[in-house]
């Protein structure tokens, strides 16, 4: 019979053992957490839902710790990360959304610590951290499956080898190539018109926003038409939740009159604004001064440019679970 001080605990571990497995886990969040955050958000493209995957990671190591703990931990926990993001992905897939899908916006990540990228065996690392936080790439990652997109983060992103790979997912090696060949190949579209973020695209898509914003507050809709391409297209993600277009509206005239009929009959009045760089690129952040409750009180717009500084998407995301990792604006 066990003597009081080494009375198990629910987990079932005696509690030296518990205090023991909680200090290992507590160094190994502080270690790992951003690395599974960066993960997460990728393969989800939701802040929200990445905070969640990440929190029940180590809830799930506390509750039930990897076996041996003179063995590296991150294998373990991405593994439950993965695991856990691509239950969420299913999720969304099964669940009818309200309008347009949009990624979560977020601010300029700073690289994490922690980031010893494995896999440096001849694996070829196609995306960097920042473009593969961008709007474009996230929204191209949704014509994935929920393994294809795994694969192709751990392999293109994070420069995981096969093997690595294999392990992470529980697949096999012959799985592995064959969902990557997959999933590349659903991105050749997105690669055919890639655009990575660089200084001199943060440069011109920060003057063409302005530009917009500028020539938007006079309501001159053939000034706006000019500063758009040809197959421009609004996206707006509200979920329902607030006002706004649940259908993408698409044409240069089409997109101009909407965009001032916005600021007309909606979202204009007094707000706070400022231009921030999210997702590596300038976006618009406002903030709405009271107003209607059919109406968010807060928002985001971005744009993406062509070769000729012309805008080729307006992208706008305002439902509220969206924006949990967009600080709010000084007063």
């Amino acid at each position: 019979m066990r003597s009081p001080q080494h009375a198990a605990d629910p987990r079932g571990a005696s509690a030296p053992d518990a205090a023991l497995a909680s200090s290992y886990l507590g160094a190994s969040y502080r270690e790992h957490e951003r690395f599974l955050w960066a993960l997460s958000y990728r393969l989800t493209g939701s802040a929200a839902d990445a905070d969640d995957i990440v929190q029940e990671t180590f809830i799930r190591a506390l509750e039930r710790p990897p076996a041996r703990t003179d063995e590296p931990v991150r294998p373990w926990l991405t593994r439950v990360a993965l695991n856990l993001g691509r239950d969420v992905l299913r999720r969304r897939k099964r669940r009818p959304y309200d309008g347009p899908w949009l990624p979560s916006p977020i601010e300029a990540e700073p690289e994490p610590p922690s980031f010893e990228l494995p896999g440096k065996d001849g694996t070829e690392h196609r995306y960097d951290l920042l473009e593969s936080a961008s709007f474009a790439f996230l929204v191209a990652l949704e014509a994935l499956t929920p393994r294809q997109r795994a694969v192709l983060l751990l392999r293109d992103v994070f420069d995981y080898s096969v093997q690595e790979t294999a392990a992470a997912l529980d697949l096999s090696e012959a799985s592995v190539k064959t969902t990557h060949h997959r999933a590349r190949r659903a991105l050749e579209p997105y690669d055919r018109d890639r655009c990575r973020p660089s200084p001199e695209l943060v440069e011109r898509s920060g003057a063409a926003l302005v530009r917009f914003l500028r020539t938007l507050a006079t309501h001159d809709v053939p000034a706006i038409e000019a500063l758009l391409s040809e197959g421009v297209r609004v996206v707006n993600d509200a979920n329902g939740e607030f006002k706004a277009a649940r259908k993408i509206v698409t044409g240069r005239s089409r997109v101009a009159r909407f965009c001032a009929g916005v600021l007309r009959f909606g979202y204009g009045g007094e707000a706070r604004h400022a231009i921030r760089l999210l997702n590596g690129l300038p976006a618009l952040v406002v903030e709405r001064l009271g107003g209607s409750g059919k109406l968010a009180p807060r928002y985001v717009t971005r744009c993406d440019i062509d070769a000729d500084g012309r805008i080729t998407v307006i992208h706008t995301v305002l439902a509220s679970r969206k924006l949990t990792a967009v600080k709010p604006l000084a007063p």
